[in-house]
């Protein structure tokens, strides 16, 4: 395991809580701005960082695994001086909280998983992509991620939300979302499930085509003691973007429930 300094940006009173927001592939920590206000007027201090591969953050020579940018957010609570951070994750970051939860759970007062899943297959499609976006850019998936972050009513009520999420896709480096890519196609966190012990909330888009509740959310919540489910109405992939308000209640409290 090898971690890299990530790009981060840190907002909130420095003595309060920390709260570390996780993104999906293919966005940056740009994806998290709704929760920002929300969360910093309650006393949190909110961290958003941009995975390895991702944004401003290095792009390091591959192969990626979830160890790795498990072991990249471990080195951000070092450089923050932080013992222990509320997590909140989107599908790659909610995969990176599962491992964090199941190897280095002392680091963390809470898990929230959003739209994520323990295995999501099938390997080949993320290898697909990864050669895809190796030989034509992000550019070339771009489209269809949106695609699947928000549902139609919300796209053809927000058109300029969608072109600014398709902005950031195109923006991605190359190699590192292909390197994110081959993270989820050998991914399998079904087996650390029972292992992990921090408290824990699962919040899934109804209308998610990518990481629907029914099978994924609800295996997770399954798997870890104690976890539940909640599903969010009208929201797709990037539920938390499109359905700010709901996903914001939820997470804060998860969050104030440990406080």
């Amino acid at each position: 395991m090898s971690s890299v300094r990530v790009h981060r940006v840190v907002e909130g009173p420095e003595a309060g809580p920390v709260v570390v927001f996780s993104s999906s592939i293919g966005s940056d920590h740009r994806m998290w701005e709704p929760q920002v206000a929300p969360l910093t007027e309650r006393g949190f201090r909110v961290v958003r960082y941009d995975t390895r591969g991702h944004g401003a953050s290095p792009v390091p020579p591959g192969p990626y695994d979830l160890a790795d940018l498990g072991g990249d957010v471990l080195g951000l609570l070092d450089d923050l001086g932080a013992e222990r951070a509320h997590f909140v994750g989107l599908s790659l970051g909610g995969m990176t909280g599962m491992w964090l939860g199941a190897h280095a759970a002392d680091r963390l007062a809470s898990l929230t998983l959003c739209c994520t899943s323990a295995l999501l297959g099938p390997p080949e499609m993320w290898a697909d992509r990864a050669r895809t976006v190796r030989a034509e850019g992000t550019g070339a998936v771009a489209e269809a991620s949106v695609g699947r972050w928000v549902t139609p009513g919300y796209a053809q009520a927000h058109p300029d939300q969608v072109a600014y999420l398709r902005e950031m896709v195109e923006s991605q480096p190359d190699e590192g979302y292909a390197g994110c890519c081959e993270v989820i196609e050998r991914m399998d966190l079904t087996g650390d499930l029972p292992k992990i012990s921090v408290p824990t909330l699962v919040i899934a888009g109804a209308d998610d085509p990518s990481t629907p509740a029914d099978p994924h959310g609800q295996a997770i919540a399954d798997g870890i003691p104690g976890s539940r489910l909640e599903v969010v109405a009208s929201a797709a992939h990037l539920g938390s973007y499109e359905q700010p308000e709901e996903f914001t209640r939820l997470i804060l409290e998860r969050i104030t429930e440990e406080q």
